[in-house]
């Protein structure tokens, strides 16, 4: 009787993360290390945002826009900020199949490493559209973790994706929301 309930107890413990998941109920944030690259996925302004935020939470990080595979050199997360815009893709001299080029190297690169991604959408809704999507659909499947301001999710879009490829989501508010979360993940 000792050894069933000793086996018992053990696959309680042991599933209970995804019972409590299934019951909609938060789980733990899986456990991501430092240094972190952040980088945009689509040229948007809150990379900027995101590497604030980033310090505000004593994280060691590196910003680098245009990230490549190069800059994972001793980084341990890569942090990817999802939202497309043209006027940033412009500027930075891309079109969307270029970022999406460059942003596929990147995470092949990641995986091939063992770095796990953290994607962050914190542009709200005035950050969704085609170009977004597209970009979204493409990257945060390959993520651990989504950390996403609710009003860019109003239509589950994102947490559509993250349940098909069992990706843990966080929604916030508004974007500095994100401080806790983020530094909750780099514990």
């Amino acid at each position: 009787m000792k050894k069933i309930t000793l086996a018992t107890l053990f696959l309680i413990v042991l599933f209970s993360p995804v019972i409590l998941a299934q019951d909609g109920e938060e789980s733990a944030p899986p456990p991501f290390e430092q240094p972190l690259l952040i980088t945009s996925a689509g040229q948007n302004a809150e990379i900027l945002m995101a590497s604030v935020l980033a310090k505000r939470a004593g994280l060691d990080s590196k910003l680098s826009k245009i990230a490549s595979p190069k800059d994972l050199e001793n980084m341990k997360t890569v942090v990817l900020v999802l939202g497309a815009s043209s006027k940033g893709l412009g500027a930075a001299g891309l079109d969307l199949a270029k970022e999406k080029e460059r942003v596929n190297l990147l995470v092949e690169e990641a995986q091939k490493k063992n770095i796990p991604l953290l994607c962050l959408h914190l542009g709200g809704e005035a950050r969704r559209g085609p170009l977004s999507d597209e970009l979204i659909s493409a990257f945060l499947p390959f993520a651990k973790m989504a950390i996403v301001v609710k009003s860019g999710n109003k239509d589950g879009f994102i947490s559509g994706i993250c349940e098909k490829y069992n990706i843990a989501i966080v929604e916030i508010e508004k974007t500095a929301d994100v401080l806790t979360p983020l530094k909750e993940a780099f514990k």
